[in-house]
């Protein structure tokens, strides 16, 4: 696990530049304080995301850095409502995933919940968002997820907390309205960013035996 340490402006980033390591301690984040988040990390955040890879460069991202409390709130609404008709059910019954025992599964979910209820909190979001005539889908996505996967990225090397959260999606109309985005701009993702309550560590997945295959589905990669 990579230890923290301060930085020359004070700032609580990893010592680590391994991005193997990084990735693997890129834990989501769902209690964050509400402590402001200087300009210069978002920017940082934000000229990783635009490294990313996106379909033959047309770069037809557009980032949305929220602030204003009001407009969160608004937002927020929706959040909490599809927690309670969808997503807070669905915790409430599933099995825990691969990689994740009962108790930490049980965390997870009361995560889940403090972020439902703190969401405006957070003292940034950044909204990702592509601006294009044709309506969304998977094409779009693979234009706009690897950017939030390396804002991501570029948070946890911050010292940052954050998590993808696509829950707002439930209500997409409305919540897009809240943020005010006009006509032919849609958000794929709202990233909350703050500096987190808990720590860093490595992240609960399952192995790759269960999910990789070679040549045939179902046939055990060699590899391996």
């Amino acid at each position: 696990m990579a230890r923290e340490a301060n930085d020359v402006k004070g700032y609580v980033m990893s010592d680590s530049t391994d991005v193997f390591e990084i990735m693997q301690t890129t834990r989501a984040m769902r209690r964050l304080k509400p402590d402001p988040v200087p300009d210069e990390l978002i920017r940082k955040i934000l000229e990783a995301g635009i490294c990313a890879a996106n379909g033959g460069n047309a770069q037809q991202w557009r980032f949305l850095v929220i602030k204003d409390r009001q407009i969160k709130k608004a937002v927020q609404v929706f959040y909490k409502r599809a927690f309670d008709e969808v997503v807070g059910p669905r915790y409430a019954t599933a099995a825990p995933p691969p990689g994740v025992t009962p108790e930490r599964y049980q965390r997870q979910h009361a995560a889940v919940e403090y972020l439902t209820e703190h969401y405006h909190e957070a003292p940034v979001w950044i909204v990702a968002c592509i601006e294009s005539k044709a309506p969304p889908n998977r094409w779009a996505g693979a234009s706009i997820y690897p950017a939030v996967q390396n804002m991501l990225l570029a948070a946890r090397a911050l010292g940052l907390g954050s998590t993808l959260t696509t829950r707002h999606l439930l209500y997409e109309r409305e919540a897009e309205a809240a943020l005010g985005l006009p006509e032919g701009v849609h958000s794929y993702a709202i990233l909350p960013i703050g500096y987190p309550m808990g720590r860093f560590g490595p992240v609960g997945r399952g192995v790759l035996d269960a999910i990789v295959y070679q040549d045939q589905w179902g046939k055990p990669y060699e590899g391996l």
